[in-house]
């Protein structure tokens, strides 16, 4: 179908959430998409995180078609195989507790919640400013954006919002707190890395208090930072973590990992889920985290990240370039939603934009050196 006929039928039959952009895409393979009029696109957005091994791979298109031709779907009243795995492989790739499998990562992050209240009933939970944790209610309510809160307003009680400063969090937090929630890089708000100093602060008054600390890795996990979570390359380890995106290799799921600790926090019936951890999406997910875990592919995400923030500060009306490994956030002294918008339809390069100063990219992790170049190139035409 064409792009009115498509725009014709959303505007008929499609709630308006979305603000899309006027181009259809077809198919995809690896770091690169074609529109319905064949005209290739360099992708530095990968869905937003969620194709972290590229469009297409084939180990997950392999793992798809043969679980799709063998079982689909029983519910958890049963078990399957590729659920169990998933839960090891995921264990054992962090924090080393139990796993609860989900479908997004709003729904992790929800998961996470329950959690840290089952093991401090009523206590509350401490968040960042300019976080964001996913737009369900007890995900929203962790989520401190007036423009996203206030539409949907009373929320979940018992959230407080503190800087993302040290002193701020060791003020904050005290015996009545369940969790202290954040993002180890704030991606929604524009790839913002916290310093360590706040995590460390972060840690040491869940561990004086006896709070849960929980990282949101949904953006940030999956090798995006050049290491398979991005705890592993900072000074800090949480009680928890949630991930998403990039964790099905492009089909829907999430994951809530514990620790040991809080590994036996939940009782049966506290928590459930009709379709997570489907044996479809768990064979796709078990093939995207060995592949995200290939220490090869993890040295190469931190070597191009350094490539691409480098050659990025070097563009015109960079004001700033920030992130870690592959996740990347570039501020611009002019309207960084318009050059977004103009990538896209002039130079065949997708990327985003944060908000009016900031650009974000997050390519495949299995983009080359050579990609890399081409999409700084791209870009450097549009600042020029």
């Amino acid at each position: 179908m064409s792009l009115s006929e498509l725009q014709a039928l959303e505007r008929r039959y499609v709630i308006g959430t979305y603000l899309r952009n006027p181009v259809v895409f077809v198919r995809g393979e690896g770091t690169r998409l074609w529109d319905d009029s064949g005209v290739e696109y360099l992708d530095f957005l990968a869905g937003i995180s969620v194709l972290n091994v590229g469009h297409c791979h084939p180990r997950i298109v392999a793992a798809i078609q043969a679980q799709a031709a063998t079982l689909t779907h029983v519910s958890n009243l049963y078990y399957t195989e590729p659920a169990m795995r998933l839960s090891a492989a995921l264990s054992e790739s962090a924090l080393g507790g139990k796993v609860f499998l989900a479908n997004s990562g709003a729904e992790a992050n929800e998961a996470a919640l329950k959690l840290a209240r089952r093991a401090r009933p009523g206590g509350g939970i401490v968040v960042l400013e300019d976080g964001f944790h996913g737009r369900t209610y007890g995900a929203l309510s962790a989520t401190p954006q007036e423009s996203k809160q206030a539409p949907f307003a009373p929320l979940v009680p018992g959230f407080t919002a503190v800087a993302r400063d040290p002193e701020a969090i060791t003020a904050a937090v005290g015996p009545d707190t369940a969790a202290v929630m954040l993002e180890p890089i704030q991606g929604e708000s524009g790839i913002h890395p916290l310093p360590d100093p706040v995590l460390l602060a972060a840690r040491a008054a869940c561990d004086r208090t006896g709070a849960v600390l929980i990282y949101d890795e949904v953006q940030t996990g999956m090798g995006r930072t050049g290491t398979v979570w991005a705890y592993q390359g900072g000074p800090v380890v949480p009680d928890a973590l949630t991930s998403a995106k990039g964790l099905g290799g492009g089909v829907p799921i999430g994951a809530l990992i514990t620790g040991p600790r809080l590994a036996d926090t939940f009782r049966p019936g506290d928590h459930g889920s009709t379709f997570a951890g489907g044996p479809l999406v768990c064979a796709a997910a078990l093939e995207a985290l060995a592949i995200c875990s290939d220490p090869a592919l993890l040295t190469q995400v931190s070597q191009l990240g350094e490539r691409l923030t480098g050659s990025l500060a070097e563009l015109p009306h960079v004001r700033e370039v920030r992130g870690r490994g592959l996740m990347v956030g570039v501020d611009l002294d002019v309207d960084a939603i318009d050059v977004a918008r103009r990538a896209l339809l002039d130079q065949r390069l997708v990327v985003n934009a944060t908000g009016p100063a900031t650009l974000r990219l997050e390519p495949p992790l299995t983009v080359s050196a050579a990609e890399v170049d081409e999409a700084v190139a791209r870009l450097g035409k549009l600042l020029a």
